[in-house]
C-alpha cells in the first residue's frame, strides 16, 4: 500500500513523500504519467521497469521520468520511502531525458537541502532554488553560458524585488515577467551578485522589517504577513539568520531612548524588571522614613 504526503506544491512543481508499507513482489500493471519527475530513494529499495528494462533503486540510484513513459514497479522488501519531484519542463531552457540517475553524495546533499527547504516555509524562493539545483545536478544540466543581457537581467530582477512588484512574490512568476527560465534567472543572479536570489530578497525584506521595528511595530504576525513570510516563525528565523537577533530584540535596540543623564547622554528606557525594582525600592524607602500614612499619624501625636 502506497501513502503519499505533499510537502510543497505550486503550478510549476510538486514535492511529494511516497512510502510503501507492504511487500509487493509482483510487478504492477503498466501505467503512464503526464509529468517530468525526479525520484530519489530515502530508505529501503524497490524496482522499476520501463521500455523492457528493469532497474533496482536505492539511495544510490534514482531515476528521471518523462511524460507518457509506461512504467511498472515492484516492492519485494516493502517499507521503502522516496521523494518524487514533479516539475514543468519550462523551469529549464532544455529538457531532462528519462534515465536512471547515479546518486552521488553531492546529489544526496541537494536532496536533503530540498527537504529542509520544504520544512522552512519559503516555498516560492528557497525551495525553488534548491529544487532547480537538485534536478540540474541529477539531469546533468550545464551552468548557463554568460550572455550579453545578463547584467540587464539582474538589474531588472533587483528592481522588481526592490519595488515590491507583484510578480516578485514568486521566483517562477518573476522569471516569467523577465522572459527567462527560472533556472537561468537563479544561476545568472547568483553569478553576478555573489548571493542567491533568495538571500537577496530576504535582505530586502529584512530591511523593511527594520524600518517597521524601528517605528515601534509590535504586531509581528501582521508584519510577517505584510512582508510575504509564511508566518511569524519564518520571519523570526530569517531575521535571526541575517542579523543574529530576533525581531523582538531588534525592536528594543531600535526604539528611541528616553531622557538624558547628568552628562547629557541618553538614558536607556527602563525594562519591566527595572520598573519593578524601582517600585520595591520606593516602597521600602517610604516605610523606613515614616512618610507613609502611619508615619504621619505618629508625628501628629
Amino acid at each position: 500500500m502506497l501513502a503519499t504526503v505533499t510537502l510543497a506544491a505550486r503550478a510549476e512543481f510538486a514535492v511529494t513523500a511516497v512510502t510503501c508499507r507492504d511487500e509487493q513482489v509482483h510487478w504492477t500493471r503498466p501505467a503512464a504519467r503526464g509529468d517530468h519527475r525526479l525520484v530519489l530513494v530515502r530508505h529501503g529499495r524497490f524496482r522499476r521497469a520501463t521500455d523492457g528494462a528493469a532497474a533496482d533503486l536505492d539511495r544510490t540510484v534514482g531515476y528521471l521520468g518523462t511524460p507518457h513513459e509506461e512504467e511498472r514497479f515492484a516492492h519485494p522488501a516493502g517499507d521503502d520511502a522516496c521523494t518524487s519531484v514533479s516539475f514543468a519542463a519550462g523551469l529549464w531552457d532544455g529538457r531532462a531525458a528519462a534515465r536512471s540517475v547515479y546518486v552521488d553524495a553531492r546529489i544526496e546533499l541537494a536532496h536533503r537541502r530540498l527537504l529542509a527547504a520544504a520544512r522552512g516555509g519559503d516555498v516560492d524562493y528557497a525551495l525553488v532554488e534548491e529544487l532547480l539545483g537538485l534536478v540540474a545536478a541529477a539531469a546533468g544540466h550545464p551552468e548557463p553560458r554568460p550572455g550579453v543581457r545578463d547584467q540587464a537581467l539582474v538589474a531588472a530582477a533587483r528592481t522588481a524585488v526592490l519595488d515590491d512588484a507583484p510578480e516578485a512574490a514568486r521566483l517562477c512568476s518573476l522569471s516569467a515577467l523577465l522572459r527567462v527560465s527560472p533556472y537561468r534567472l537563479s544561476r545568472v543572479f547568483s553569478a553576478r551578485m555573489g548571493v542567491s536570489l533568495t538571500r537577496y530578497r530576504n535582505r530586502v525584506r529584512v530591511g523593511r522589517a527594520l524600518d517597521r521595528l524601528g517605528a515601534g511595530e509590535s504586531d509581528l504576525a501582521g508584519l510577517a504577513a505584510r512582508l510575504g513570510f509564511a508566518d511569524q516563525a519564518h520571519l523570526t528565523r530569517t531575521v535571526r539568520a541575517q542579523l543574529g537577533h530576533t525581531p523582538t530584540a531588534l525592536r528594543r535596540l531600535l526604539t528611541p531612548q528616553t531622557g538624558t543623564d547628568e552628562r547629557g547622554g541618553p538614558v536607556p528606557r527602563p525594562t519591566g524588571a527595572d520598573e519593578r525594582r524601582q517600585a520595591r525600592g520606593a516602597a521600602g524607602a517610604s516605610t523606613a522614613s515614616g512618610t507613609g500614612a502611619g508615619g504621619v499619624a505618629r508625628r501628629v501625636r
